[in-house]
């Protein structure tokens, strides 16, 4: 999943996470994510999957400017951590934490399996002894 940090204006601090594609982001209500600090245009950025090459692309409203690591886009593929700047508004493009499945299971079944080889062993070596 892809999170949004907010680092500066009225929201910092604030994260948000990318549920969807087209995610848009700007001043009005209608948008996924509302920023409402100065230099926010009403639809002011929009990020959209590129299944073709597989990338998130960061796409700027027409006569809007945003910046991506301090350099001007109209349209620009986004890499993990990412700043974008915006208005007086910045965020950050970053990969959500993934949740690591429980391992309980398969390491119980490790262990049974050793044990069950460890006591095949013994009595093995009891019958050839015998």
């Amino acid at each position: 999943m892809i999170q949004l940090r907010v680092l500066s204006g009225k929201q910092a601090g604030s994260q948000t996470v990318v549920r969807h594609f087209p995610f848009r982001i700007g001043r009005t209500a209608q948008n996924d994510l509302q920023i409402e600090d100065d230099g926010v245009w009403d639809s002011h950025l929009t990020l959209e999957l590129n299944r073709e090459n597989k990338r998130i692309t960061l796409a700027v409203a027409p006569n809007a400017f945003a910046a991506v690591n301090n350099h001007a886009v109209q349209s620009a593929p986004l890499k993990n951590g990412d700043v974008i700047s915006f208005g007086s508004a910045k965020i950050q493009f970053w990969l959500a934490a993934v949740k690591q499945r429980g391992l309980r299971l398969r390491e119980l079944f490790v262990w049974i399996i050793l044990i069950a080889v460890t006591v095949a062993q013994f009595f093995l070596i009891y019958w050839l002894l015998k």
